[in-house]
């Protein structure tokens, strides 16, 4: 690939190429005219058809750089993998080297299986006890009222009719209070 130039159309030189400062100075003084010297149209139209050129260059040229940087991908790539596999004892060993990676991963498949399979049933079964827990309580309460249930019924058949001499007058006064109020 050969070197492109600056758009200026000047080559870049080597650091080593270059002056020491104390020659730059002495090429400064020197009689005849510079670039910089002659009129700016005159220069413009030198620089412009070199411009385009190097332009036109650099077109053609990153495409190209870009392709066979890509094609030496490629071969590196292929040419690792057929050393990999270019004798059978090499195979065997990439072969031996996927299962490996193979069985390390279904181990670690298996594992987070397991634990899950456990935090899953552990959850389970403190839901479990509580709910049980529940049921017992609600159970003994159950029997309990179930105790009391008949101590209560006499107790209860006693106080209805006294319960029903009082809702007339009951309701009387509240009927009487209404009426005040309004």
């Amino acid at each position: 690939m050969p070197a492109t130039t600056p758009p200026n159309g000047t080559k870049a030189r080597p650091k080593a190429a270059r002056k020491p400062a104390a020659a730059k100075a002495s090429t400064a003084r020197r009689s005849t005219p510079r670039a910089s010297a002659q009129p700016r149209a005159t220069r413009t139209t030198r620089q412009a058809p070199a411009a385009f050129g190097d332009y036109a260059e650099r077109a053609v040229l990153i495409p190209v750089g870009a392709a066979l940087i890509a094609r030496d991908r490629v071969v590196s790539t292929v040419s690792d993998t057929i050393s990999s596999y270019s004798s059978t004892t090499k195979a065997q060993a990439q072969l031996k080297r996927f299962e490996r990676r193979g069985v390390t991963a279904r181990n670690r498949l298996e594992r987070e299986v397991r634990k899950a399979r456990v935090r899953v049933e552990r959850d389970l079964r403190q839901r479990r006890r509580r709910i049980e827990s529940t049921v017992s309580d609600l159970e003994g309460r159950r029997d309990a009222l179930a105790n009391r249930v008949p101590d209560l019924v006499p107790d209860l058949a006693n106080r209805v009719p006294d319960i029903a001499t009082r809702v007339p007058e009951l309701a009387n006064r509240v009927q009487e209070r209404v009426l005040s109020l309004v």
